[in-house]
């Protein structure tokens, strides 16, 4: 009979089985990782093992499991021993009396991201949540890794500490998921902020100029820093990954994965977005690493860890991600506010603001943030934007109503100081709490109407003060509502906007479009065909929809703004230029 629950004889406390990983990749051209396990000092009927589902920073159930085969388990002796699956991600090995255990599997490793696994003839690196097994009960007992890397001059990287010859030890399993390994010929660059030791380590190929990026980093790392009072490590790692396209990161207590476009480094906008990204990863030290929602004070590596709270986990960390270069001196005045102006542009022009409201989309993150479909603009709002918004809106009221005396820092210090030294969960009563007790101020109606809410943000409102204001960039052409791709040399209609002509005459994402008045259109000049058009103006578009070719009529809309620019109000005063200086330097 299988068993599907542990023993209940089993006291995880009375006793720690030696949990050691060795890890081997003899032929990195084949994708797969060689893993065994060794559970030493066993004592029970059977052994249940299994594998995370998701990584911490990465809100969607990503089925690690799915990549494991060739699974075997054998005594010490050498026997075979039974193994049966029990889910998806859970297998349960028949012991019999054997007090030691080696597990041994292969793991798929192809897909070149920061939360999955990559291993090839030129590197291999992976994330311990979609390679390691947990055993349950026992989570909090040191593991062994030794790192068998295919050449003798592959080096291996992580921030765990070295035990031995490319051997390593994590304190526990939360430790080992949140140590990333990259093990091959990366290039490592040294360098002191501080007094810490940190290292940019580099695996791949681009127009990335290490010595100017390092300078960079060092000023973004100082001014995190002072605004919490100092760097919560003894070391740190910036592991960077050049890909063909693509990017992204994924935070660690002690380091971070990056991964960037491999010729996105020269050129100031390029550079910029680049440095936002390290601002961000690098702040989720604090906020997120460390500053936790309650529900991910503990992670469950078995499902979904549901909290409302990620607005600010992320949301916050991405406004500060732009103030933060700027603090820095990356760059000017002039481009914070340019670069701000992209992210307003992106939230006034995604439809789905006006649906579902922030803290829902925090709690949804598990099934809709990373499962983007053609509706989803009409239908969602990323909390990670949202949440921006709202940082600032919370960051500008806070520094009017204090008259620059006090910011959104504040309330970062002291969540610092309540909760994530001590490493406590907050509750989102509790982060509501603390950023009325800095504004002094009431922030219900706030909260329920913009963070509970759905009502448009007045930017206007919260920037006036500071000399600022919001305007639209006027349209030239007349409304349609659909956003078009060449693929494969079709006109490929991606998405349709809510409520828009082309939605309301039946233009469905995934339909071809093919002509406007009986001339054939293509995706790079139907901006430019619209313009010979007013608004009110019928036209006949032609498409395949389900390969059924259609023409209907539709009536085109007045424009809608597609960017929206923050510039100086004419005439301000001395109190609003202070503050604005104030803002975008302390």
């Amino acid at each position: 009979m299988i068993q599907t629950t542990i023993v209940t004889t089993i006291d995880s406390q009375a006793y720690a089985p030696k949990l050691a990983y060795r890890i081997a990749m003899s032929q990195p051209q084949t994708h797969l990782f060689e893993v065994k396990l060794i559970v030493s000092h066993w004592d029970g009927e059977h052994l249940d093992i299994k594998m995370p589902v998701w990584t911490p920073g990465s809100y969607l159930v990503r089925e690690y499991a799915k990549q494991i085969q060739n699974l075997v388990a054998v005594s010490a002796t050498g026997r075979k021993l039974g193994v049966h699956k029990v889910a998806k991600n859970h297998w349960q090995i028949q012991t019999n009396d054997s007090s030691k255990i080696s597990i041994s599997y292969q793991v798929f490793a192809n897909e070149l991201t920061v939360r999955t696994n990559h291993l090839d003839a030129t590197h291999g690196y992976f994330n311990p949540a979609a390679l390691c097994f947990y055993i349950p009960g026992f989570e909090h007992c040191p593991i062994e890794l030794e790192i068998i890397p295919p050449q003798p001059d592959w080096q291996v990287t992580t921030p765990l500490p070295e035990i031995g010859h490319q051997t390593f030890l994590a304190a526990d399993f939360d430790t080992l998921v949140d140590s990333p390994f990259e093990i091959g010929t990366q290039r490592i660059y040294d360098f002191t902020v501080l007094d810490i030791p940190h290292q940019l380590v580099v695996w791949g190929e681009g127009n990335l100029d290490p010595n100017s990026a390092i300078e960079d980093i060092k000023k973004i790392v100082e001014v995190e820093a002072k605004i919490f009072g100092g760097l919560p490590y003894k070391k740190y790692i910036f592991l960077l990954h050049l890909s063909p396209a693509g990017g992204g990161g994924l935070e660690h207590k002690n380091c971070c994965s990056l991964l960037y476009p491999r010729f996105n480094f020269q050129g100031a906008e390029k550079h910029n977005r680049f440095m936002q990204l390290v601002a961000h990863e690098f702040f989720h030290l604090w906020n997120v690493k460390r500053i936790r929602p309650a529900a991910l004070e503990k992670f469950d590596y078995d499902r979904e860890n549901y909290t409302p709270s990620l607005w600010f986990s992320e949301g916050t960390t991405s406004y500060y991600d732009l103030i933060i270069p700027r603090r820095a001196g990356v760059y000017d005045d002039r481009e914070f506010l340019v670069e701000l102006s992209k992210e307003i542009t992106r939230f006034l022009t995604t439809p789905g603001r006006l649906v579902q409201p922030l803290s829902e989309s925090s709690f949804d993150a598990w099934i809709k943030l990373y499962r983007p479909d053609a509706n989803s603009s009409n239908s969602q709002m990323s909390y990670y934007l949202k949440g921006e918004m709202v940082t600032l809106l919370l960051d500008l009221l806070i520094r009017d109503r204090t008259q620059g005396a006090k910011s959104f820092d504040d309330v970062l210090v002291q969540m610092w100081e309540q909760f994530g030294k001590a490493e406590i969960g907050f509750s989102e009563i509790q982060l509501k709490q603390i950023i009325e007790s800095i504004a002094d101020y009431d922030l219900t109606e706030f909260y329920d109407r913009y963070i509970h809410g759905i009502e448009e943000l007045p930017f206007n409102d919260y920037l006036a003060p500071f000399g600022i204001e919001l305007q639209p960039v006027e349209a030239s052409m007349p409304y349609l509502g659909i956003n078009v791709k060449t693929e494969q040399g079709k006109e490929a209609i991606k998405s349709v906007a809510a409520h828009s002509p082309a939605q309301l005459a039946g233009i469905d994402p995934g339909d071809e479009l093919l002509a406007i008045d009986g001339y054939k259109i293509t995706a790079d000049k139907l901006n430019e065909r619209l313009k010979y058009y007013q608004p009110g103006q019928e036209i006949s578009v032609s498409f395949f929809h389900a390969d059924r070719l259609m023409s209907v009529p539709i009536v085109l809309a007045t424009p809608q703004p597609q960017q929206y620019q923050l510039r100086s109000i004419e005439h301000t005063t001395e109190i609003q230029n202070r503050l604005f200086k104030h803002w975008v330097s302390i």
